[in-house]
């Protein structure tokens, strides 16, 4: 029987973590790949569906304020107000005052480098954990033992802790083990924790459209500040932010939504706080700004800073669609499926409302329409069709898509689980216009650096772990990048450092790099704090490493780098030539210029690599082709492969080979002896003097052949007299 392969596709290339970048693989299925689940009754607006529970997407979870969503947060000590006005239970219990009190006083400590109040706060800690068994100080107690700080550096520690924390119910734990048996490659555990962290995330977006994607902030760029992107983080002192506000206050509708909105999620460096978001909405809305009403609809269909009321988030709705709002309509389909605000439930009217938001190409209504196709509800169940809409609103990037695609691969919904693969790799789905509706063929492009070592991957755990990571990254517990960033551009370095080192953790690459780069840019300005007291030399360049080494796995070309040339010159590690080489690779893997260059220079000396003139004229020819401001020293170092070529063994390849030996020195007697303070002041004086003289000698010549063109007139040419006979 002739087997019809019919593609579909989904660009989630630029979305996955760069830590899954390697060389591609293709794999097509095919019609005999995809499980046959027969068509159901239409379901009607009174017979809710009762299959496929798992899936309800519009089932009894509502959405929640961040901070009931993850219990334990540091949100009361960052967002007091948000917290505050979101929930009528301000008080908390004695139990959560101590344990908040105690993770105040680690950030104090952290910001002021007092190791003693350190000492104490994380005795308190260790109480609250061992005797009364907190599963949140637990949790601190878990991430103090695996950065070693206070504590002895424990990995083993460090996971039981993470592992009783998360078992009683500490969110950020669960998602550091999760992340703890990604990097060791086993999925089948790393899948279940990460499916359970997203659906708590997907509880997180907004029911209308989906939130905006709040990335942490690359402090730096390469070994240099990153002053653009941190620039633009600086809040209400930020002159952009300023001029938005003078608009706003001018009467400016759309500036005002503007302001709201970066308070509502905390953009661009504020702090969230729900009061001042809800006043800008409405006072832009009283000008009649149609995204302010669908906000505001939001807003009191979430209870984020008021009363949850359904009926008024209808209300602000419905006004917001009738602008020809197109996402509103989301959220108008989803209260009519649940049944809020409204008298009845009615899925008619809400695959109408999804249809006309795909219709104007929304990809919230593409996701809510392959949610109802998928459970039955108000519409024949299609599983075909709904994996056809999902891939459209992935495809647009809409996080809650790439939730159910997980769920897809990791439950077998529609496809067989356990596909083999030859090769280790990620998904990229690649999108063709054909009809997919009488089958479904995916193509996927395996893309994975850390499996290199493995012969077989399955596509239904590894595929679903990776999109289920993507969407739990994007869960309330992102916070912490906002509080990191904030800390750092008010000159916090201690408590930025701490928050980053606590994010990494978690899986974060971007805080991975952001810690590491503060450990070795600021150095014991950094705050750090080791086993017994403050950091020494040895305990920050073994941490830096390890944070490095993480952001490398994960793709970070720089972190690949600095890992090489700690293993090269011995940099808080063991000399490695080989395991310096492998970090370069690594690194020219992702078209690094500065790492192709080091793999010919280690060619050409045979170090960690086999002596190979050819190939290191090759790295040093890619070098220049990557990065045009290589060309100064490509050319010397082809200069240096033509004499040793040409004249092997004699004295200019003896001169070459010493100069690494003896920079170090004419830097250290730079740095020792002409940059001391004394000496400094001394040359410079001497060089003043010197300078001084030389003018005044030129001057005093000028002056004497200026004077001798002037001084001595013309005389005339009188004739010898004749010589006597």
């Amino acid at each position: 029987m002739q087997k019809y392969k019919l593609t579909l596709s989904i660009l989630i290339f630029s979305l996955l973590p760069l830590s899954l970048l390697a060389g591609p693989f293709v794999l097509i299925l095919s019609q005999d790949d995809l499980k046959d689940i027969p068509s159901s009754a239409t379901t009607t607006d009174a017979d809710p569906a009762e299959s496929l529970p798992e899936w309800d997407e519009f089932g009894d979870s509502d959405s929640k304020p961040e901070h009931e969503l993850e219990p334990g947060s540091w949100r009361p000590i960052f967002e007091p107000d948000a917290v505050n006005s979101s929930t009528s239970e301000s008080k908390l219990d004695t139990e959560m005052e101590q344990y908040y009190s105690a993770v105040e006083k680690i950030l104090s400590a952290v910001s002021d480098g007092e190791v003693g109040v350190m000492e104490e706060s994380v005795a308190e800690i260790e109480e609250l954990a061992s005797v009364k068994g907190n599963s949140h100080a637990q949790s601190v107690l878990g991430f103090l033992y695996g950065l070693g700080q206070i504590k002895e550096r424990n990995k083993a520690k460090a996971f039981l802790y993470h592992n009783f924390a998360a078992k009683g119910g500490n969110l950020q734990s669960k998602l550091a083990i999760a992340y703890t048996y990604y990097r060791q490659h086993v999925y089948e555990k790393a899948v279940k924790l990460y499916a359970e962290l997203a659906e708590v995330a997907v509880n997180s977006f907004l029911i209308s459209k989906y939130s905006p994607v709040i990335e942490p902030v690359r402090i730096h760029n390469g070994a240099e500040e990153n002053k653009e992107a941190l620039r633009k983080s600086r809040g209400e002192d930020d002159d952009v932010f300023q001029i938005l506000e003078y608009q706003a206050q001018k009467g400016n509708a759309g500036a005002m939504y503007k302001i709201g909105y970066f308070y509502y999620f905390g953009l661009r460096g504020l702090r969230r706080d729900h009061a001042k978001a809800l006043a800008w909405f409405s006072k832009a809305v009283e000008k009649g700004e149609p995204r302010s009403m669908e906000l505001l609809g939001e807003i009191y269909a979430r209870g984020a800073g008021v009363e949850r009321n359904y009926t008024k988030a209808l209300e602000w709705l419905t006004l917001a669609a009738k602008q020809q709002l197109y996402s509103a309509y989301n959220g108008m389909g989803y209260l009519y499926v649940k049944g809020y605000g409204v008298e009845k439930k009615n899925y008619t009217k809400a695959k109408e409302y999804f249809e006309r938001a795909a219709d104007n190409e929304d990809a919230g209504g593409h996701y809510n329409l392959g949610v109802i196709h998928l459970k039955g509800i108000g519409v024949k169940r299609d599983v075909k069709l709904a994996c056809q809409y999902f891939i459209v609103a992935a495809n647009a990037g809409q996080p809650k898509a790439f939730y159910q695609l997980a769920k897809m691969f990791h439950m077998g919904v529609g496809l067989k689980k356990n596909l083999p693969m030859l090769f280790p790799a990620f998904v990229r789905l690649v999108k063709d216009q054909s009809d997919c509706l009488s089958g479904c063929s995916l193509i996927f492009s395996l893309l994975s650096e850390s499996l290199l070592l493995l012969d077989i991957v399955f596509v239904d755990n590894f595929q679903a772990t990776g999109l289920y990571k993507l969407v739990a990254e994007r869960g309330p517990w992102n916070s912490l990048s906002r509080w990191a960033l904030e800390s750092y551009l008010k000159g916090n370095v201690g408590k930025a450092s701490l928050l980053y080192s606590r994010m990494a953790e978690l899986g974060y690459e971007i805080a991975q790099s952001n810690a590491a780069w503060i450990l070795d840019k600021y150095a014991e300005h950094s705050m750090c704090v080791g086993e017994s007291g403050f950091c020494t030399d040895s305990e920050r360049h073994q941490r830096a490493h390890s944070l490095w080494w993480e952001a490398s796995e994960q793709g970070n070309e720089h972190a690949a780098l600095l890992i090489g040339d700690a293993y090269y010159y011995g940099r808080g590690t063991v000399r490695d030539y080989e395991r310096a080489a492998e970090a370069y690779m690594h690194a020219k893997s992702q078209s690094n210029a500065q790492a192709m260059f080091n793999l010919g220079y280690m060619h050409e000396h045979g170090k960690g690599l086999p002596f190979d003139l050819h190939l290191a004229k090759r790295y040093y020819d890619q070098a220049l082709e990557i990065d045009s401001a290589a060309k100064l020293p490509v050319t010397l170092a082809l200069t240096s492969l033509w004499i040793r070529k040409n004249y092997a063994d004699s004295f200019m390849v003896h001169v070459i080979d010493s100069l690494p030996e003896f920079y170090p020195k004419i830097e250290a007697w730079v740095e020792n002896v002409i940059l001391e303070e004394g000496n400094a002041t001394i040359l410079t004086l001497f060089v003043c003097l010197l300078t001084v003289l030389y003018f005044r000698e030129r001057q005093r010549r000028n002056a004497g052949v200026a004077a001798g063109e002037v001084g001595i007139p013309d005389q005339p040419i009188e004739h010898a007299p004749p010589a006597p006979n």
